[in-house]
C-alpha cells in the first residue's frame, strides 16, 4: 500500500513539475533556516554547562545602589580571599584577573619570537582549575599555579609558540614584565565557552607584574577583569549568600558605601546572556531568531498548503474515478499524505546542503566555530519534518477525500468546494504579514545603526589613529616620539592619552565637589589626557579654557553633564575643587567642554573629567590626513618600533573601534535581512504559483472581457485588485506587531531614532513593488493572450 502511494505521487509530481519544484524550493528554504536557527540556539545555550556541579558554580559581582544602580562583573580583589577565608558556604572559591591585548616574548638563543594575545592572560588561583572543568593534559594537576612564575598553556597555544617541541619547561615573558615556566598543557578550550583566556599564569605574580603592593587591601575600586569564582556547598540557600555578603560589605565598608555597595552571586549558566555583566547577547536575541525561524517554517507550509488547494480542481476528476473504484475517503487523505511526504523528502535534503553550504558564513559573522551534532540534528529534521508532513498535507489531503464523485467526474466543483479564496486569502495574508514584520524590523534596525554611526557623538573620529603605548615612565622617549610623530608628513595634530573619547575601556571612580562633607551620590568617568586631547578630538569648549601642559594632575576639565548632576551652570563650575579617587587627587576644575558620548548609544553620557597624567597614558592618537594614507602609517611604525623596539606594533582608526560598539547589532541586522529575504522570496513562489492558478481558471473570463473592449490595464487588474487587498490587510496585522517588537528593541538604546509613520511607507511600498514583479509576469502574458484560443480552452 506504501509502495503504491509512493508511486502514484512520484507520477503526480512528475505531472506537475512547476508545482512540485516551487513547493520544495519553498519547503527547503524554510527548513534550512530552521536547521540554522536550531543549531544557533542550541550553540548558545550550550555556553559553559559542561563545568561538573555546574548548577553549584558562581561568580560574584558588584552592584552599586546609588544614583541608580549600576553593576560590574569585577570585584575588589581581597573579595575572593575573604569570601574563601572567612566563610563557610563555597566549597571552592577561586580568583582569576585577566588582561588583554598582552605582550608573549620567547626567547631561544638569538632568536626572539614576539606574539600579541588579545585574549590576554589569566593570573589564576589554582582552585580555579577545581571549580571550573578544563582539563589538564600534561603536568601535575594539585601542584598547578602553586608556586610564583608558573604558567599553563593550551594545546594551541604550545603549538602557536613551539611547533611540534614539547613546551613543558619552556619559558615565556609577559609584557617584558615577569618571566614565566610553562608546567601544564590544557586541553584546547570548547567552542562554547565564554573563558576565552587560553594562558594562565601564578596569581602571586600580581603584584610584580602590576607593581602595586596595595590592590590585595583595595575595598575601593573594582577592575572588571579581577572575578571570582565559587562553588557552593550543596542546599546552601539564597538567604546564607545574602547574609555572607551582607558581612563581608559591614566589615571592609563605613558610612555611606554601607547602603552602596553589594555582592550577588551570578549563576554561571547566566554569565553568556546578561549584557549589564559583559554577557555575549541578552537571551531575549535568541528568542527572536527562535520565533523567526518558527515563522519561516510556517511561511513555507502555509505556502505549500496554498498551491495544494489551489491544485485540488485540476485533481477533481482522478479523485472521483478513485471514489468510484472504492477508494475510501482514509486512502486520499493517505495519499496525499505521501506526496507531501516526497516533496518534503526532497525539501529536507535541498535543506540540509543549503545549510552545511551556510554554516561557514554563519561562523564567519559570529566568530565562531558552530558544527553541527549530527544527533540533535537527525532528531530535530525528523520532528520538522514530521510536522511539516502533517502540517502541510493535512487540510490539503482532507479537501480531496471529501469531493462527491459525481460532481467531481461531471467537473461541477466550484471554488467553494475547496474552500474558495477565503482560505487562500488567509494563508497569503499570513505569508506576508510575517514578510512586512522582518521588512519593518530590517528598516528601523539599519535607521538605528546609520544614527549611531553617523550622528554628531561631540568628538572628531574621523581619520584619527590609535596606537597603543606600553606602560613607560621614561618621559624623555614619550617626548621624543611625539615629536617625531608631529614631523611625519600628513600629521596635523598628536596627543597621548588613556583612550578616545568614546571607548569600551573606562576608568569610573566617586567624586567629591568642593569639599563637600559628603561625596556624590554617582561616579565620574576619568580620561587622563595632555593638553593636545581637547584639540585633536574637537571637543569643544563651552566654559573657561584647556588645562595647562603638565605631567600630573594639576587642573580638571569636566563635561556639562558634571553640571548638570551639580544642577549648576557650566560656568559655574570654574574655579571650585574636585576631587576624585577616593580623595587622593584634587584640583580645581577650569574648564567645561561639551557633552560627547563616551560610551556607544547604549549607554547614557556620563560626567567626565579630563586631566594631565602622565602615569595614566595608554594610547597615542593621531590626526592625520587621509591623502597619502599608507605612507603615514608606515612612518608611524617606524617611529613606535624605535621607541619600543622590544614591544609588538598595531594601530586602529578610531572609527573603526566604535563601530565594534554596534557589533552584536550589526549581526543582528544581516541575520534578519537574509531572513527577510527568505520570507519574501518563499511569499513571491506562492504568490506567482496563486497568479498562474487564477491565470488559468480566469482564461475565459480574460476571453470575454477582451471581446468586450477591456484594456490590458483592466485586464491586469482583475488580478491585481485581489492581491492589492491581502497586502494591505497584511500590512494592518503586520504594523502593530513590528512596532512592539522594534519598541522593545530600541529600549536597549538611550539614544535612538523615533518609531515614524515614513518607515511602515517604506515597508508597504517596497512589499508592493517585489509582488507586483512577481504577479505581473504571468498576468501580462494572460492579459496579451488571443482572446481566441482564450474562449476555445473551455
Amino acid at each position: 500500500m506504501i509502495k503504491n502511494y509512493i508511486k502514484i505521487a512520484w507520477r503526480n509530481l512528475k505531472r506537475n513539475k512547476a508545482y512540485a519544484a516551487i513547493s520544495v524550493i519553498g519547503l527547503a528554504l524554510g527548513i534550512a533556516c530552521g536547521i540554522l536557527i536550531f543549531t544557533l540556539v542550541t550553540y548558545h545555550l550550550s555556553f559553559d554547562t559542561f563545568h561538573k556541579d555546574s548548577d553549584r558554580v558562581y561568580r560574584l559581582y558588584t552592584e552599586w545602589h546609588d544614583d541608580g544602580i549600576g553593576k560590574s562583573n569585577g570585584v575588589p580583589q581581597p573579595l575572593g580571599k575573604t569570601f574563601r577565608n572567612d566563610f563557610t558556604i563555597g566549597e571552592k572559591t577561586a580568583r582569576v584577573i585577566n588582561f588583554t591585548g598582552t605582550l608573549i616574548t620567547i626567547t631561544q638563543g638569538a632568536d626572539v619570537k614576539k606574539f600579541q594575545e588579545d585574549d590576554g592572560v589569566a593570573f589564576a588561583e589554582p582552585e580555579y582549575f577545581d571549580i571550573l572543568n578544563f582539563p589538564l593534559l600534561k603536568g601535575d594537576k594539585k601542584r598547578v599555579l602553586v608556586a610564583p612564575g608558573e604558567a599553563l598553556v593550551t594545546e594551541k597555544i604550545a603549538r602557536k609558540y613551539f611547533g611540534t617541541d614539547d613546551a613543558i619547561g619552556k619559558v615565556f615573558r609577559l609584557d617584558n614584565k615577569v618571566n614565566f615556566t610553562i608546567t601544564g598543557i590544557l586541553k584546547d578550550l570548547p567552542n562554547n565557552t565564554d573563558r576565552r583566556q587560553q594562558i594562565y599564569v601564578s596569581y602571586d605574580n600580581m603584584d610584580e607584574y602590576t607593581g602595586n603592593k596595595r590592590r590585595e587591601d583595595k575595598w575601593g575600586g573594582v577592575y572588571s577583569g579581577s572575578e571570582v569564582f565559587t562553588r557552593l556547598k550543596k542546599g546552601v540557600t539564597q538567604a546564607q549568600v545574602d547574609a555572607t555578603t551582607a558581612q563581608i560589605v559591614k566589615k571592609h565598608y563605613t558610612g555611606r558605601d554601607l547602603k552602596v555597595w553589594f555582592f550577588k552571586l551570578q549563576p554561571l549558566n547566566d554569565m553568556h546572556f546578561n549584557p549589564e555583566l559583559n554577557g555575549y547577547a541578552d537571551k531575549k536575541y535568541l528568542w527572536a531568531l527562535f520565533f523567526i525561524g518558527l515563522f519561516l517554517i510556517i511561511t513555507a507550509s502555509v505556502n505549500f498548503v496554498n498551491l495544494a488547494t489551489a491544485q485540488a480542481l485540476n485533481r477533481a476528476k482522478e479523485v472521483g474515478v478513485r471514489k468510484v473504484l472504492g477508494s475510501m475517503p482514509g486512502q486520499l487523505f493517505w495519499q496525499f499524505i505521501a506526496e507531501t511526504a516526497l516533496i518534503t523528502v526532497f525539501a529536507v535534503l535541498v535543506a540540509i546542503g543549503l545549510s552545511y553550504i551556510a554554516l561557514p558564513a554563519i561562523n564567519h559573522l559570529f566568530q565562531s566555530e558552530m558544527e553541527f551534532d549530527k544527533g540533535e540534528l537527525a532528531i530535530f529534521i525528523v520532528l520538522i519534518a514530521v510536522a511539516v508532513v502533517f502540517l502541510s498535507g493535512s487540510y490539503p489531503g482532507l479537501v480531496l477525500a471529501r469531493f462527491q464523485p459525481i460532481q467531481a467526474l461531471k467537473s461541477k466543483l466550484s471554488q467553494k468546494d475547496i474552500g474558495g479564496f477565503s482560505l487562500r486569502r488567509v494563508l497569503v495574508v499570513t505569508q506576508f504579514a510575517i514578510s512586512q514584520v522582518l521588512i519593518i524590523g530590517t528598516i528601523i534596525i539599519v535607521s538605528q545603526l546609520h544614527y549611531s554611526q553617523t550622528a554628531d557623538l561631540g568628538f572628531n573620529k574621523d581619520a584619527i589613529v590609535l596606537l597603543p603605548i606600553p606602560k613607560n615612565d621614561n618621559k624623555a622617549i614619550l617626548s621624543t616620539m611625539k615629536n617625531q610623530l608631529n614631523q611625519v608628513q600628513g600629521v596635523e595634530k598628536v596627543t597621548y592619552c588613556y583612550r578616545a573619547p568614546a571607548s569600551q575601556s573606562n576608568n569610573s571612580t566617586g567624586v567629591n565637589f568642593n569639599h563637600r562633607a559628603e561625596d556624590e551620590h554617582w561616579s565620574i568617568n576619568v580620561k587622563s589626557a595632555d593638553e593636545n586631547y581637547i584639540s585633536t578630538f574637537g571637543l569643544k569648549l563651552v566654559a573657561g579654557r584647556n588645562f595647562f601642559p603638565s605631567d600630573t594632575t594639576r587642573e580638571f576639565v569636566v563635561n556639562e553633564m558634571v553640571a548638570k548632576k551639580l544642577n549648576m551652570k557650566p560656568q559655574d563650575l570654574i574655579g571650585k575643587m574636585l576631587s576624585i579617587n577616593g580623595k587622593s587627587t584634587t584640583a580645581p576644575i577650569v574648564g567645561v567642554v561639551k557633552d560627547f558620548y563616551n560610551y556607544s548609544f547604549h549607554s547614557e553620557i556620563s560626567p567626565v573629567c579630563i586631566m594631565p597624567n602622565f602615569h595614566g597614558y595608554s594610547t597615542v592618537a593621531i590626526k592625520m590626513n587621509m591623502r597619502n594614507a599608507k605612507t603615514t602609517l608606515a612612518s608611524f611604525e617606524k617611529v613606535w618600533n624605535q621607541a619600543f623596539p622590544e614591544e609588538f606594533y598595531s594601530y586602529q582608526f578610531l572609527d573603526d573601534s566604535i563601530r565594534k560598539f554596534y557589533e552584536l547589532d550589526n549581526i543582528l541586522l544581516t541575520l534578519i535581512e537574509a531572513f527577510a529575504g527568505i520570507a519574501i522570496v518563499i511569499g513571491c513562489l506562492g504568490l506567482y504559483g496563486l497568479v498562474s492558478f487564477m491565470a488559468v481558471r480566469k482564461t475565459k473570463e480574460i476571453g470575454v472581457r477582451k471581446v468586450l473592449g477591456a484594456s490590458i490595464t483592466s485586464v491586469l487588474w482583475v488580478f491585481g485588485k485581489e492581491f492589492t487587498i491581502l497586502l494591505l490587510i497584511a500590512f494592518v496585522i503586520a504594523s502593530p506587531l513590528a512596532y512592539w517588537a522594534m519598541h522593545n528593541y530600541l529600549k536597549d538604546f538611550q539614544y535612538k531614532i523615533p518609531i515614524g509613520p515614513e518607515i511602515f511607507a517604506e515597508s508597504i511600498l517596497f512589499t508592493f513593488i517585489i509582488a507586483a514583479i512577481t504577479v505581473s509576469y504571468r498576468s501580462v502574458l494572460a492579459a496579451l493572450a488571443n482572446p481566441v484560443k482564450s474562449l476555445r480552452s473551455e
